[in-house]
């Protein structure tokens, strides 16, 4: 072996180690595992829950204002809408794969709104995501917020139409009108593709006033927000430990699979690494925010206690430590 080539494969590894230990010790995640540990010792910390929601709907103004911004400065391409198709397809066909898996062992219900939430995005793993691109100074488009966005309600539809495929006792309440119409009404959805509109034509000198508001301190409310999260997946864990070994397997080895698929699928729609490394996150993430309120309507039988936990207990915590590296390596190497 050359000497190049054995200085090649040292930096690598290098750059490999460095990632990993960058993502856990980012102050995020650091806050994510203390409020695990605040739950285990049963401390009296809790963040009120109007703090919660507040936060929340933050988060989600800012990563939709910010890329209405970076939309505006780019001329609509048809990079722009391979990727929006891309994202469709995603979230269509995660749902679709994963449902025929799981009813092997839960219920028709069941697999049905874990299939939803693992074929729709979470959008805390995406800004997760966007910190670690800034930690790494590479840029992604502000198009691909808009891809998010238009990922959250594929995935739910396609569990609603495999509920009422398969399982004949379904409420029939929930039409498959009303899903698609909560999917595009609901706060999450609604709050982030409207700042999305908004960042898109707002006057850029004018955006400027609000910009401390939008960036300066968006790390640190999302730092609150993942204490809160780390509380909420303690929890909610020892719900999910009944349903054994199967699903624990599912929610890490699923988003690998699907994240690691798509963070090479991905170089047929974009050569942009950032653009590449979002497609790959949305892929990998669960959705515990937009599913869980949409099937409370079409699969009230399903259990809250089992896709909530995966999403938030296993497959967040995963992504953020093991799977953006993962997917970074992928993709930078690829």
């Amino acid at each position: 072996m050359s000497n190049a080539s054995t200085f090649a494969r040292k930096s690598k590894n290098i750059l490999d180690f460095k990632i990993l230990i960058s993502n856990l010790t980012n102050p995020t995640l650091l806050f994510f595992v203390l409020g695990i540990i605040a739950t285990i010792v049963k401390s009296d910390l809790e963040i009120p829950r109007g703090s919660v929601k507040f936060i929340s709907l933050y988060l989600l103004f800012a990563i939709g204002f910010k890329g209405g911004q970076e939309l505006a400065h780019h001329a609509f391409t048809n990079e722009i809408i391979y990727s929006i198709f891309f994202g469709l397809l995603i979230a269509s066909l995660i749902p679709f794969y994963t449902f025929f898996i799981l009813k092997k062992k839960v219920s028709v219900s069941d697999a049905a709104a874990v299939a939803a939430a693992y074929g729709s995005v979470s959008a805390v793993t995406f800004v997760s995501a966007v910190t670690f691109l800034e930690l790494q100074q590479i840029s992604f488009s502000g198009h691909m917020v808009a891809v998010m966005a238009f990922m959250e309600s594929p995935a739910i539809i396609v569990g609603v139409i495999l509920l009422r495929l398969y399982d004949k006792d379904a409420d029939e309440k929930g039409s498959i009108w009303s899903i698609i119409q909560h999917s595009f009404t609901n706060g999450s959805v609604l709050l982030i593709l409207g700042s999305l509109v908004i960042g898109l034509i707002a006057d850029t000198k004018q955006a400027e006033g609000i910009k401390p508001f939008t960036t300066d301190i968006f790390k640190g409310f999302l730092a609150i927000f993942l204490l809160e999260m780390g509380m909420v997946t303690a929890r909610r864990f020892s719900a999910f430990r009944q349903y054994g070994l199967f699903l624990s397997l599912f929610a890490l080895i699923i988003p690998a699979i699907n994240g690691s698929i798509v963070a090479f699928l991905s170089s047929l729609v974009t050569h942009d690494i950032g653009n590449r490394f979002i497609f790959a996150i949305l892929a990998a993430s669960a959705s515990y925010i937009a599913v869980p309120a949409a099937m409370r309507i079409a699969a009230p039988k399903a259990d809250e206690g089992l896709y909530i936990p995966m999403a938030l207990g296993l497959t967040f915590p995963f992504n953020i430590t093991v799977g953006i590296p993962l997917y970074y390596a992928i993709i930078h190497y690829s």
